[in-house]
């Protein structure tokens, strides 16, 4: 049982790294143009150099949508992994961390609505480039929501024994 609750601890904190890494890194959608390779995410348009992000204003809320999103989760997900600390030495034996699975499972469904919304707008979008395709942090942003369900889950019905 302790190797079980290590190795979920683990997935947790390698969870809110690549949470981290695919909020803060420009990553998102990469393409190509006659000078240099454009990449963009949630904050920058980077080429050879980071600028504002240029948005139209009918596509704004949705980009704000992602990013308050994307930082919810994070807020989430370290959340859970505080709770699960204090449920650890807390808990009697036998007792369940529904409070951690309950939160962890917000933090999934943070992840599935942004990602969601930026898969449905921002898809094939890079400015003034050619032939985009999606980043390591779209990647990333993805299999932290697996990651996170998985870990919900088995907060869920994980007990200590």
């Amino acid at each position: 049982m302790l190797v079980l609750l290590a190795g979920i601890f683990v997935v947790h904190i390698a969870t809110v790294i690549m949470l981290f890494v695919s909020t803060i890194a420009n990553v998102w959608m990469v393409g190509s143009s006659s000078y240099a390779r454009i990449s963009t995410g949630l904050w920058l348009l980077c080429n050879r150099t980071c600028t504002q992000l240029p948005v139209s204003s009918q596509d704004e809320a949705s980009l704000k949508a992602v990013q308050a999103f994307m930082i919810l989760s994070i807020i989430f997900s370290v959340v859970a992994l505080v709770l699960f600390i204090i449920q650890l030495f807390t808990l009697e034996k036998g007792k369940r961390f529904y409070m951690t699975g309950a939160v962890m499972l917000v933090c999934w469904m943070c992840i599935l609505i942004a990602v969601s919304i930026y898969t449905a707008q921002f898809t094939h979008t890079v400015a003034y480039s050619t032939n985009p395709h999606h980043g390591y942090c779209f990647i990333l942003a993805w299999i932290c929501f697996c990651f996170s369900f998985i870990i919900g889950i088995l907060y869920l019905v994980l007990r200590k024994k």
